[in-house]
């Protein structure tokens, strides 16, 4: 299995998301599934039914969180070449052709957000821009087709 990069943040994150998820949600769905068995026969009881449908699907997803943790290896940034667009940079880049600028803060898994620029480091737009720095430019394939981009500023916080 691939390790994951991941900051102290981001780990903090998913950690505290599946306790929620262990200790809000799933004691409701228990609660749910036990009312539904007390009302008898199980085959055509579609509360009872729904109940263990949730309750697999959160479960799910608390194994897919917790094996995610499981092949994190955090990253500590400031250790990083500054000169460089590695994890955890912030990055400025102009499209070619394109109006105005955009920044992307190259993420590890639990801590992106597209609306706010935050992309996966391991996403191919994220890979397109590592190992770059200010002033290079850089050809990646997105959606709309190959693009390319100049990076104006990298910087680490």
């Amino acid at each position: 299995m691939d390790s994951i990069p991941m900051t102290r943040e981001g780990y903090n994150k998913i950690r505290s998301e599946i306790e929620r998820m262990e200790t809000e949600e799933m004691p409701v769905i228990l609660e749910r599934l036990a009312s539904a068995r007390s009302e008898g026969d199980l085959k055509e009881n579609a509360e009872y039914h729904g109940a263990r449908e949730s309750q697999g699907l959160l479960q799910a997803r608390i194994n897919e969180l917790k094996s995610k943790l499981s092949r994190a290896t955090i990253v500590d940034t400031s250790a990083m070449p500054q000169d460089e667009i590695r994890f955890g940079a912030k990055i400025t880049v102009k499209r070619q052709g394109g109006r105005g600028q955009q920044e992307y803060t190259l993420v590890g898994a639990g801590e992106e957000n597209y609306d706010e620029g935050k992309i996966l480091v391991t996403s191919p737009l994220a890979q397109g821009f590592l190992g770059k720095k200010k002033g290079d430019t850089t050809r990646i394939q997105v959606p709309a087709g190959l693009t390319e981009f100049t990076i104006l500023d990298v910087v680490y916080e």
